[in-house]
């Protein structure tokens, strides 16, 4: 059933984002129900906004602040910059539409009416970071992102557990949300994502967890899929292999990490670039991972590579030992007590695990920890801390990720 409560219900580019859903899987748009749960900092779990709906407030918030660094400072994009962005989109557009054999046409299959978007306009707000790591900015961070797997002989329950602390923009905080998207013949999954978008870190009901990180800029000028479409994929996937495969065979446009964890005891990290991939393991039952590359070197940045965030040099190692702790747990809610506390690390504070805005720079360059997720695979709770993990606690969103097709 719909959610006629939400009131991005009745707003075209929610509409529009159910017809890119269309795209991506060739599916009828009333075979799939999409329940939001808003998650942003400074707003109750339970309460769903009564103003304007999330994504139109994010596409408000990217026509005011872009984000175009430039050396010295930040300028706004202008209007010509969204036309360029436009173009960006047209591209990876048609690199879309070859990602699902069942796809729809060129337009993206959606009904034309008053005040509707365009393919483009949500396909360019699906692909911000293709848009704006591509070489023209090629200065930019990465975002910033400290996922975790914790295994069987690492959790102190033998519960296995994955999650992330979700660090960008703090500007962005009122558009994240929460959602569960239930879709007969595939997984349902859960997901937080930025409003408007298919995918971006979550787990479903085959008992797969994604978590994600920026990684940095562009490698050529060839065009490949927007990670967003990437991760909505593995998110689809019914078994480990397809997950895999999702990431494995994906020509992605930028480079990005992914942290592949499956219910049965199993993760891996896969450094996945325009290019080659690389892959890491747990060690005794723990895998870390942030915003450089930790598995291998792309031969194309070898000579010349330096991390785009320097923070994640001692993030890594800090988040490791924080969960170190775990496995010493007497029971679940130990457990996962010690998992918030190591995510709640101020070493290095503003940029630190826990990532607080910092007042001396722009507005726009300001970053913190928007939301700390941690899933525990083994019970379905789906646990987010909704904003800077040292001030919040994990709560549970609505729905078990083994639910079913029944809310």
């Amino acid at each position: 059933m719909r959610n006629p409560h939400y009131p991005g219900f009745r707003n075209p580019r929610y509409r529009v984002l159910r017809s890119l859903e269309r795209t991506l899987h060739g599916l009828p748009g009333p075979r799939s129900t999409i329940e939001p749960h808003l998650s942003a900092p400074r707003r109750d779990l339970g309460r769903t906004a009564r103003t304007r709906p999330p994504v139109r407030r994010a596409d408000a918030r990217a026509d005011r602040e872009g984000a175009g660094l430039l050396r010295g400072g930040v300028r706004p994009f202008q209007r010509p910059h969204l036309g360029a962005g436009h173009a960006a989109s047209g591209a990876l557009g048609r690199a879309v539409q070859g990602l699902r054999p069942r796809a729809g046409g060129g337009d993206g299959g959606h009904r034309r009416g008053r005040g509707a978007l365009s393919f483009l306009d949500i396909l360019a707000l699906n692909a911000r970071g293709e848009i704006i790591y591509d070489s023209t900015f090629g200065s930019m961070e990465p975002d910033g992102c400290t996922s975790f797997a914790l295994l069987p002989e690492a959790s102190g329950d033998g519960h296995v557990y994955a999650g992330q602390n979700w660090d960008w923009r703090y500007g962005v905080a009122d558009t994240v949300m929460v959602l569960r998207v239930v879709q007969p013949g595939r997984p349902t999954v859960i997901m937080h994502v930025e409003a408007g978008q298919v995918g971006r870190q979550g787990a479903n009901s085959a008992g797969i967890a994604l978590n994600a990180n920026g990684l940095g800029g562009r490698f050529d000028d060839s065009v490949g899929v927007p990670q967003t479409l990437v991760r909505r994929r593995v998110l689809d996937s019914d078994n480990l292999n397809a997950a895999l495969e999702a990431l494995t065979r994906s020509r992605a446009h930028i480079a990005s990490n992914a942290l592949v964890t499956h219910r049965d005891g199993f993760a891996i990290d896969l450094e996945t670039t325009p290019g080659a991939v690389g892959w890491m393991y747990p060690a005794e039952g723990l895998l870390v991972h942030g915003n450089h590359y930790q598995a291998f070197m792309p031969p194309q940045l070898a000579a010349t590579y330096r991390p785009g965030s320097a923070d994640s040099l001692y993030r890594v190692p800090r988040a490791e030992a924080g969960l170190r702790a775990v496995r010493h747990a007497s029971g679940r809610d130990e457990a996962r007590k010690l998992i918030h506390t190591a995510m709640s690390d101020h070493l290095g504070h503003p940029e630190s695990l826990c990532t607080h805005p910092d007042e001396g720079q722009p507005a726009v360059k300001r970053w913190a920890t928007l939301l700390s997720s941690c899933v525990d695979l083994t019970t379905g709770d789906y646990l987010i801390a909704a904003g800077t993990p040292c001030d919040h606690e994990y709560e549970r969103v609505p729905w078990n990720l083994y639910d079913g097709d029944t809310l």
